[in-house]
């Protein structure tokens, strides 16, 4: 017995210490220089500093589970502006609320299987830092219809679009949305992801840029994939409208 408890001390000496200082590498990692901009954010006419950084998860991870940017001016004023983890980040200048300077916006990778991405938008004109509100779908509807057909409305002002989903019959009688003779057995909607990515567009020279928004549309499962809503957004008098906004099935 007294060799046993011996034995099973010699381990946890072993295993404790080692694990100690796993934890302890992990938190003590050195912030990493991502990337390095000259902007003039600022609208003052002279480019701002900007470093974008981040601390990695791990030594052997590229996901960074912290991300900001330092912001130098040549009149020595100085923010941070911090930012969730995520794959990939980056930072763009691009003037998305048409006041006649450029904005920051961010991206980054969330790596889940939807193919997410974490967006903020911020303006740092007259040197006061605000941020400014990304737009939301506020009205999709989706749902199974008899005869094996699924309704997507993106407007309570625009006729539905119905989508013919036979060929994916065997499938939904499998997992009970339809019988056999394609009658809907019980009220279903379709599963309606977030907006998962933002692009931004160059609409015209007089009005500048806007951002096309991404949003997928799925039937009985995420990977049952039935198309996108693709929808072209455009920041004016303090809001985002919706400039078009349209159903692209899957192919």
């Amino acid at each position: 017995m007294k060799y046993l408890i011996h034995v099973i001390v010699c381990i946890l000496v072993l295993i404790y210490p080692f694990e100690n200082k796993t934890v302890v590498a992990q938190d003590n990692l050195d912030p990493v220089l991502i990337e390095t901009y000259e902007a003039d954010i600022t609208g003052d006419g002279q480019n701002e500093a900007i470093e974008l950084k981040g601390v990695l998860f791990s030594e052997d991870s590229s996901f960074f589970r912290e991300i900001w940017i330092d912001i130098s001016s040549a009149h020595d004023e100085h923010w941070k502006i911090t930012y969730e983890g995520g794959y990939d980040p980056s930072i763009s200048f691009i003037d998305l609320n048409h006041d006649g300077v450029q904005d920051i916006f961010y991206q980054s990778a969330t790596g889940g299987s939807g193919g997410l991405y974490n967006y903020h938008l911020h303006t740092i004109k007259n040197e006061v830092e605000k941020e400014i509100s990304l737009p939301e779908q506020l009205y999709i509807k989706g749902e199974f219809l008899d005869n094996f057909n699924v309704e997507i409305q993106l407007s309570p002002h625009i006729e539905p679009s119905i989508m013919d989903v036979k060929d994916r019959a065997d499938e939904y009688i499998r997992l009970g949305i339809y019988n056999e003779e394609g009658d809907v057995q019980q009220p279903n909607s379709v599963m309606i992801d977030p907006i998962a990515f933002f692009e931004p567009v160059l609409l015209s020279k007089p009005k500048g840029y806007g951002l096309k928004s991404y949003q997928q549309i799925s039937g009985a499962y995420h990977a049952d994939q039935l198309g996108t809503v693709e929808t072209l957004w455009y920041y004016e008098n303090d809001e985002w409208i919706i400039l078009q906004t349209d159903w692209i099935p899957s192919q």
